[in-house]
């Protein structure tokens, strides 16, 4: 992480780069003569790739600072800019549908809870008991087994052979790719607190997007964000003002600083718009499974920005990953 401050005069042509290649790779030509079921599952797929291109970025970051500010501190932040911003976008929209927010306030109360208060403070938490290679294995392998078996209990969703087998290819690759194709790394693998805190958030997180299927039709993308954002802040406030009690104060810095504006505008604002979108298109499960990239590209823009080699065991993971991506989202006829 000595390069670190690279990664911002960068990141946002990697990102629209990679986006551009997406649109390229993801859309047939003849999209626009599609009928609109179709078009839909393309959008929702090129959605999900845009939101763990800029995901994978923020694991990057929140590893990068996790020794210059406590993980709550860094949650908080982080989730009072995306509240500021997306006030300004939002406020006109949420006061038109105040009424039907109210209405749904208890399944608005729990969606916040999962997705802004819980999910990545577990995260950040976790980064500071475990190792980078636990904390990637747990979190992009469990996360889509546990929204498979959530949206089979709740919603109903069907567990094809395909998907199962899709899954498991996408497991086997992120395997191959933590444990750089060596069985003994896998052998010495143990869990620790930092590993369950990092479970508990692949779970948290696999309930938020199961909840985000079931959304309210009346309630308007813009405004379901408005709300959860403010209200996940809220929830982090009481434990923000303790954690700030009993810990040092943070030092702020111009990579602290840069840190925060991405995890609170990137990772947050227009993730969440562009996931959220996503899970509407193609349901909680297929988009879920397009978790299992976030190491691959992280893996990209490590060679990239810290000038690290890729090799073969990561041109096998990511075949893995992608082969199972396409299995997950074949539909049967």
């Amino acid at each position: 992480m000595h390069q670190f401050g690279i990664f911002y005069s960068s990141i946002i042509f990697f990102i629209f780069s990679t986006l551009s290649f997406t649109a390229i790779i993801v859309f047939p030509t003849n999209f626009f003569l599609m009928n609109t079921a179709k078009k839909n599952s393309y959008i929702g797929i090129a959605l999900a790739l845009i939101t763990v291109i800029i995901w994978s970025g923020n694991f990057i970051i929140a590893r990068g600072v996790y020794k210059q500010i406590p993980p709550i501190s860094l949650a908080f932040y982080r989730w009072s800019l995306a509240s500021v911003i997306i006030f300004f976008l939002g406020y006109k929209k949420f006061i038109a549908e105040k009424a039907f927010v109210f209405a749904n306030w208890k399944y608005l109360f729990w969606v916040a809870l999962m997705g802004i208060t819980l999910f990545n403070t577990f995260i950040y938490i976790a980064g500071h008991t475990t190792s980078a290679i636990n904390l990637a294995l747990i979190g992009t392998t469990a996360a889509p087994v546990f929204t498979v078996i959530i949206s089979a209990v709740i919603l109903k969703e069907g567990i094809t052979p395909l998907r199962i087998t899709g899954l498991l290819f996408c497991i086997a690759g992120v395997v191959v790719l933590i444990s750089k194709g060596n069985i003994a790394t896998l052998l010495a693998f143990r869990f620790s607190a930092g590993d369950v805190w990092t479970l508990l958030s692949a779970f948290v997180f696999s309930i938020y997007t199961v909840l985000v299927k079931r959304k309210p039709a009346g309630i308007f993308p813009i405004t379901f964000l408005f709300t959860i954002f403010i209200g996940g802040t809220l929830l982090l406030l009481p434990f923000f003002i303790i954690e700030t009690m009993v810990m040092p104060p943070v030092v702020w810095n111009n990579n602290l600083f840069g840190s925060i504006l991405y995890i609170g505008i990137g990772a947050s604002v227009i993730g969440f718009l562009c996931w959220n979108a996503a899970i509407a298109r193609i349901g909680s499960v297929r988009t879920a499974l397009f978790g299992n990239l976030i190491p691959i590209f992280s893996t990209l823009e490590a060679v990239w920005l810290l000038g690290e080699i890729i090799t073969l065991v990561h041109l096998v993971s990511g075949a893995l990953v992608i082969a199972g991506l396409v299995l997950a989202n074949i539909k049967r006829r």
